[in-house]
Formats: C-alpha cells, sequence, structure tokens
C-alpha cells in the first residue's frame, strides 16, 4: 500500500477532498468580505452573522412557508440583501470617510446584534436542516465514500465564485464598481448613481455570506454563533489571498482548505491553526497579500 509520511495515500486523497468542502465554504465566505472590501473599503465583521442569519433563513422558510431547498437557495440571500441594502442605507454610509476601524467595530456591533436577536428567539441549542432527496446518498470515489451533497457543496461554490470573479473583473458592471471605488465624485458626474452601487455592493456581499449559509445548513446545525468562529478563519484567507482580491479569496479559500485537510492527517494538532501560521508568513514576506496590490 502507497505511503505518505506513513500514511496510506487512500486517507491523505480522503481528507484533502473533505478540505476542499471546507475550501468551497471560505471560498465563498472570503469572496463576500473581499467584494465588500475590495469595492467598498468595510472590513465586514458581520459577514459571519450574515453567514448564521442565510442558514436561519431557510430552516424558517421551511418550517413556516413550506420552501424547499432549492427555493431557499434564491430565497435565503435574496432576504438577507434586502438586510444588506437597509443596513448599508442606516448605518455604514456614515462611516466611508472615516478610517476602516470605525467601519470594522459598526459592523462588528451589527453582527452582535443579529446574533443576539437569533439567541433570543431561537436559543442557542440549534436545528438540523435536512438533506434535499435529489442530494442524498453517496459517490464511491476510490480511496473514499463521498456524500453526494458535499460534492454539490463544492461544485455550487466553484460555479457562484467563477460567476462573481466574471462579473467583477470582466464586465461593464464590474468596471463601474471599481470606478466608484476609486473615483465616486468623479463618476457620480456622470450621472452614475453610486450610493446605489454601494448599496448594492454591500447587498450582494450579505447576499454570498447568505447562500453560504443555505450551503452549510444541511452540513452542520443551525446555531445563532455558528459564524463567529468561522469568520475569523476567513478574515485570514482574505487577508492571506490579498484584501480586495476577488481571484485571491477564491484561490486561497480552496488552497487553504486542502492544507488543512493535509495538515489534519499529517500533524493534526497544527490543523486548527495552520491557516494562521501562514498568514503569520505571508504578512512577513508580502503584507499586501499573494494576490493583493502593494
Amino acid at each position: 500500500m502507497t505511503t505518505v509520511f506513513g500514511v496510506p495515500l487512500a486517507v491523505i486523497l480522503g481528507q484533502l477532498m473533505l478540505g476542499l468542502v471546507n475550501g468551497a465554504f471560505y471560498a465563498l465566505l472570503s469572496l463576500g468580505l473581499a467584494v465588500i472590501f475590495g469595492l467598498m473599503g468595510v472590513v465586514n465583521f458581520a459577514h459571519g452573522a450574515l453567514y448564521a442569519l442565510g442558514a436561519f433563513a431557510a430552516l424558517l422558510g421551511m418550517k413556516w412557508l413550506g420552501l424547499n431547498y432549492w427555493v431557499a437557495l434564491l430565497a435565503a440571500p435574496a432576504a438577507v440583501a434586502v438586510l444588506g441594502l437597509a443596513a448599508e442605507r442606516a448605518l455604514l454610509r456614515h462611516v466611508y470617510k472615516l478610517p476602516p476601524l470605525y467601519g470594522l467595530l459598526l459592523t462588528f456591533g451589527l453582527a452582535l446584534v443579529i446574533e443576539g436577536t437569533l439567541f433570543q428567539l431561537f436559543g442557542s441549542s440549534g436545528d438540523s436542516y435536512p438533506v434535499p432527496e435529489a442530494l442524498r446518498g453517496a459517490w464511491n470515489l476510490g480511496f473514499m465514500i463521498l456524500p453526494i451533497y458535499r460534492g454539490w457543496v463544492i461544485l455550487a461554490s466553484i460555479v457562484v465564485c467563477t460567476g462573481v470573479w466574471f462579473v467583477i473583473e470582466r464586465t461593464r458592471l464590474g468596471a463601474t464598481l471599481r470606478a466608484a471605488r476609486e473615483n465616486g465624485a468623479l463618476l457620480q458626474s456622470f450621472g452614475v448613481n453610486v450610493p446605489l452601487l454601494f448599496a448594492a455592493t454591500y447587498g450582494g456581499g450579505a447576499a454570498l455570506a447568505a447562500l453560504a449559509g443555505v450551503l452549510a445548513a444541511p452540513v452542520i446545525l443551525v446555531t445563532p454563533h455558528m459564524g463567529s468562529s468561522l469568520v475569523i478563519v476567513v478574515f485570514a484567507v482574505v487577508v492571506i489571498g490579498g484584501m480586495g482580491s476577488i481571484l485571491g479569496a477564491i484561490v486561497s479559500g480552496l488552497g487553504l482548505g486542502l492544507i488543512e485537510g493535509f495538515t489534519k492527517v499529517v500533524y493534526p494538532e497544527a490543523s486548527n491553526v495552520i491557516v494562521f501560521v501562514i498568514m503569520a508568513v505571508v504578512l512577513i514576506l508580502r503584507p499586501a497579500g499573494l494576490f493583493g496590490k502593494e
């Protein structure tokens, strides 16, 4: 039997596949953070709470309205996007001209409000969301049995991340959004509604977080604080990829998921800190991140 570092190759491949599933969530969440920071300059600490809100929207939609999983994939991100639009218009627009620390503190407070509200309404025990019928079962990959739903998570994340990258980097809309970040006053003089663009950007980032929450709901327990610890890892992913870099967020998210999975086999004790070790090394060698601009 082929071994690597004394571990059977099949075990390593299995952990890499599971790491890729985690990396899919990292990529999708860090993409939303990168979009908001890159186009608005706001460090959105409420991202983890919006992720939990998306999962709760799917769960409550199923229980109260009878919405199935496929409808929730669209309805939950749309509902959270509307909340994001309202938060941007009511709160965030007042801190754009202030140092980034003010935006971070404001979104941190927003996260506490969202998580506290969910806790008061639904408690901390959490609830489970059923895997949709069409995605139940598993594939035999030879080296592991992969649940179909986890394969779907990887596919959905890659498709969404690629689509968002294309819109931001290769379309006129993306060019307009980047121009609003560079010189909003000049762009507004040409008749473009820059405040609406900023609101739509935050709403879009919130929708990406909520979509990740819907995808995660059948995998983990839905609780008010499900995004609290994950968002710290996702911030590290964004820093490694480069703050505001769309491509960096995607590549770093998927890559770090694989590295984390490999570490769980070779040296399990380091699997919880390996992302932060890599972040420290990247910050020392390249402060702007792997794909960021100096």
